[in-house]
């Protein structure tokens, strides 16, 4: 009992003489809190100072000090005023961190990892990658993050079990990887079927500023659009946004020897197909002639009309008619011309050796009423055209609805091997228009003018169309209406007025007196024969336009429809 007695008076005993001692050391706690405090900032701030400054920091230092020194009363002075600092600063405890704030990134790789397990996941699975204790670093090899916190690069392996042979599957990963990385961006998705290991990446999106101009290509080579550095090799240089800057382009070659001399552009409405269809016009007129078809009727493509170059812009059914029956004439005329050429071991004649471009936009429209109608469809006009259109320098492009895809003709889905298509799409709608699946997925809502384009056999890459508005569209920015109306060619009319007495010998001089021929050829059927050589319908020195093409085929097309609009006078 005495014990317990004298162990409860030593431990009264010490804690009391604890509780003295503290209070006689409080001071020199409290200052020795502050003076810690006063090395860390000392430290902290000669780390952050540059190395090439950190010199002339010493040396001013060492002067303060000496000059403290040499002062009355000076070093004790100095000592005073560090204490009292000291004291200030060290009179209340540091306050303890909170907790650290939860890492974002783990955040978003953790419900990024559960959202996959469900399809990744296999129940008699018995080391399984997805659902296990470990998370997701099993299984995501690497990742990348941008300055935002979002996903810009992520490599994830997957089991040998899934079917990553089937699009299908493929798919819905694809969507829930989008769907948790973020729809407002396009991601590459690169499928390692050997080692099971799926390569995500976010794409840049791609320049919208870049307007109609002359790019700077070979003969027949068409820019569609600009891609990333990754779709394509080679680099023009661009007026963009009033700067000259390098931009890999998406090239179209066409001609004789292209292996993919036409072209099918579907999009969804809105989304920029006549667009496209302007942009190729005015990169086509310079050294080829033009047949424009507006199918759907809308006067996109009113500012061609009555240009040189350009024959006819048709918007109605009776005129489309007879453009394409004479183009399939044409085409049939340039074969013979040619091979006779050949024959004879001379030069073809200049009229077959330019290159005629037929641009129809919406034709499946006018299928339809000419189906309604019972006359012929015009996508079976186009048949001669696109067999044989390359040996004979005929290039079609056709522009249409998406959705309108079933109803265009199976010849035309053949041979048109170039493909474009624009507005969002869904992964089934890319592989049909396209013909080979996309390793994109497109982001959730796309500016007009993008897209994707194929050329042959090549791989889809990324596609963003010119802006090239519709000059005579009031609503268009009035920089884009002057950049497009710049490139348009435009009519002299001193020289037609001097061309009836100043005309050469020749095609041209004959094309430039078509006027005198009218009533003869006017007496031919719309159905005849193809139209002759000299007075048929040209560009250069003697370009008809759409009325002198349906006098040539004998029909009046002054008459029974008249191109889109009034023919602007610039």
């Amino acid at each position: 009992m005495s014990l317990n007695r004298h162990l409860t008076k030593g431990r009264d005993l010490a804690r009391t003489a604890g509780d003295h001692a503290a209070d006689m050391f409080a001071p020199i706690t409290l200052i020795g809190r502050g003076l810690r405090h006063h090395a860390d900032w000392a430290k902290g701030r000669w780390q952050a100072t540059p190395k090439d400054r950190r010199g002339p920091t010493l040396f001013l230092t060492a002067a303060v000090l000496l000059g403290v020194f040499l002062l009355p009363h000076g070093p004790l002075l100095a000592v005073a005023a560090l204490l009292a600092s000291a004291a200030w600063v060290g009179r209340a405890p540091k306050a303890p961190a909170g907790p650290p704030e939860p890492d974002a990134a783990d955040l978003k790789l953790t419900a990024l990892y559960a959202a996959l397990t469900p399809y990744l996941a296999a129940p008699d699975d018995l080391s399984p990658l997805y659902g296990n204790e470990d998370g997701y670093k099993t299984a995501f090899g690497s990742w990348e993050f941008d300055a935002a916190g979002r996903l810009t690069q992520l490599e994830l392996a997957y089991p040998a079990y899934f079917t990553d042979t089937e699009p299908g599957a493929r798919a819905r990963i694809e969507q829930v990887v989008q769907g948790k990385a973020g729809r407002a961006r396009e991601y590459r998705f690169d499928w390692d079927e050997e080692s099971n290991r799926l390569r995500v990446s976010a794409l840049a999106p791609l320049a919208t500023d870049i307007a109609a101009q002359r790019f700077v290509t070979a003969p027949g080579e068409i820019v569609l659009g600009f891609t990333d550095e990754a779709g394509s090799r080679r680099m023009i240089p661009v007026n963009q946004a009033g700067t000259t800057a390098q931009q890999p382009p998406v090239i179209w070659r066409t001609g004789p020897r292209s292996s993919e001399p036409h072209l099918l552009a579907l999009g969804a409405t809105g989304h920029g197909t006549s667009t496209l269809i302007r942009s190729i016009a005015l990169q086509a007129l310079p050294f080829a002639d033009l047949v424009v078809i507006d199918g759907a009727g809308t006067g996109e493509h009113a500012c061609l009309v009555n240009r040189p170059g350009v024959h006819t812009v048709e918007t109605s059914l009776h005129g489309t008619l007879a453009a394409l029956e004479w183009a399939a004439q044409e085409t049939a005329r340039r074969l013979t011309a040619l091979n006779a050429a050949r024959h004879a071991g001379a030069t073809p004649p200049e009229d077959v050796t330019r290159p005629l471009w037929l641009l129809l936009d919406h034709p499946t429209e006018l299928s339809e009423l000419a189906h309604a109608e019972g006359r012929p469809d015009p996508q079976d006009l186009l048949e001669t055209p696109l067999r044989h259109g390359r040996a004979a320098r005929v290039t079609v492009v056709i522009a249409d609805d998406i959705e309108a895809r079933d109803r265009i003709t199976p010849t035309l889905r053949a041979t048109t091997r170039a493909r474009v298509v624009l507005g969002p799409t869904t992964p089934e709608e890319g592989h049909a228009a396209l013909g080979a699946p996309l390793d994109i997925v497109p982001a959730a809502h796309a500016p007009a003018g993008r897209g994707y384009a194929r050329i042959g056999t090549a791989a889809p890459v990324r596609l963003q169309v010119p802006a090239t508005v519709d000059p005579l569209d009031d609503e268009a920015p009035a920089q884009l209406r002057d950049a497009v109306i710049a490139l348009l060619p435009h009519r002299d009319t001193r020289t037609e007025a001097a061309a009836p007495s100043l005309a050469p010998a020749g095609p041209a001089g004959a094309a430039a007196t078509a006027q005198d021929r009218r009533p003869e050829a006017a007496a031919a059927p719309a159905t005849g024969p193809a139209a002759d050589p000299a007075t048929g319908p040209k560009g250069g020195a003697g370009v008809e336009t759409g009325v002198e093409l349906g006098v040539e085929l004998g029909v009046d097309l002054g008459k029974e429809h008249s191109p889109v609009g009034p023919r602007p006078v610039w």
